[in-house]
């Protein structure tokens, strides 16, 4: 029941923040526009692909994780073409971090990935942030496209 009542919440946090996110400029339709000419008609925004994740940190570990996005990861993301979208703690998920990233489609997911895993800067942050131990034990990954029923569509 908790598993339910976690995913339902997380779906629901989902939501309620690109609904919220409408009134900023952080919206699906914004996330990879690019620049239109003043004479040319806008073209249709073609689906973005969502990636929902999910960190296990090993017992006391997660502020050393949470100090690793903070610090480096995220502007590591955008380097590679990766979009943040949102980061979450849950309350009822010790050790846990959660956030979904934005690409353009499932190539780009991958090719932005095996940058970022190649990336020397990447690889002296993880050596340098895991000197006392692992701070991730596990890692989950779904990709996912908005609904035609969405609001934040």
């Amino acid at each position: 029941m908790n598993s339910v009542k976690f995913w339902c919440g997380l779906g629901l946090g989902v939501a309620l923040t690109f609904s919220l996110s409408q009134s900023s400029s952080l919206t699906q339709s914004t996330i990879f526009r690019s620049a239109q000419a003043a004479d040319e008609k806008p073209k249709e925004t073609p689906p973005v692909l969502y990636e929902l994740r999910t960190y296990i940190s090993p017992e006391g570990k997660l502020d050393e994780l949470n100090a690793r996005f903070r610090n480096h990861t995220l502007a590591l993301f955008e380097k590679h073409g990766m979009k943040n979208i949102m980061y979450w703690l849950p309350v009822d998920k010790p050790n846990t971090l959660i956030y979904v990233i934005a690409h353009k489609d499932k190539a780009a997911a991958e090719a932005s990935w095996a940058a970022f895993r190649e990336d020397p800067v990447w690889k002296k942050v993880a050596e340098e942030t895991q000197k006392n131990g692992k701070i991730v034990e596990k890692v989950e990954s779904v990709y996912m496209t908005a609904t035609d029923y969405s609001p934040m569509k």
